[in-house]
């Protein structure tokens, strides 16, 4: 004869048991939270970083990491910060700066510091060829018209200096543009100190002076795009 007393209920990531359906329905243990939150923006993409990680530092596995194995990891957390800074940051080709840390020896508890974030801007611009910096400026000045109802190659003459500095700052707009045209040096000049500290980095006279000189047909085609976009 069966036993008319109800089975128990347990939860199948922590093993916890429960006399009531109800009450395993509304447990929620940290191994059960975890698997909830599989979807999240910067969940997925603190398992996306997870999976690179360890295919560097493990190149020759041919398995690779589930998602099961991230939420048993003891970087669970590290991971998931990070992916909460990349969301939260939305940096420029956020799959390349994703690559970048994992690459860069850097620690896993220092990734979220914006000194990171800024060095790989740097390096990013002044390593990447005129065309992109070019297609991605432009994009960034027509978002900026789109917002505020203007034409885009009025940007340099009517941009709130703040939002440039920003732009600047965040290799939204490259120097590549800004320092070969009238009305990008213009606006350059009515920073203040302060703002042209905080680009300053990104700005690097002696640098794009010599690449520039190392790249005449390079500066030719941002002439061009500047003459004929009335820029």
């Amino acid at each position: 004869m069966m036993s008319l007393i109800s089975q128990p209920y347990s939860c199948g990531h922590c093993g916890k048991v429960f006399m009531q359906e109800k009450t395993l329905f509304v447990h929620v243990c940290e191994q059960k939270r975890r698997h909830i939150a599989k979807n999240e923006k910067h969940v997925v993409l603190a398992f996306d970083t997870f999976q690179r990680f360890y295919k560097r530092a493990q190149p020759n596995s041919k398995q690779e990491k589930t998602y099961e194995d991230f939420c048993k990891s003891s970087y669970y957390n590290a991971f998931v910060k990070f992916g909460s800074f990349v969301s939260n940051v939305n940096p420029l080709y956020p799959e390349k700066f994703i690559d970048y840390v994992v690459c860069s020896g850097v620690k896993l508890d220092h990734w979220c510091r914006d000194e990171l974030y800024i060095q790989y801007v740097v390096d990013l611009i002044k390593r990447e060829t005129v065309e992109t910096a070019l297609q991605r400026s432009i994009q960034t000045m027509m978002s900026w018209a789109d917002l505020h109802n203007a034409q885009w190659n009025h940007y340099f003459l009517y941009v709130s200096l703040s939002r440039a500095c920003y732009d600047i700052k965040d290799g939204k707009i490259s120097p590549w543009l800004v320092l070969n045209s009238v009305n990008g040096k213009s606006m350059l000049q009515k920073f203040s100190d302060d703002q042209l500290g905080h680009i300053q980095n990104i700005i690097d006279p002696q640098f794009w002076v010599n690449k520039f000189k190392k790249l005449p047909a390079d500066v030719q085609l941002v002439k061009d795009v500047v003459k004929e976009s009335n820029i």
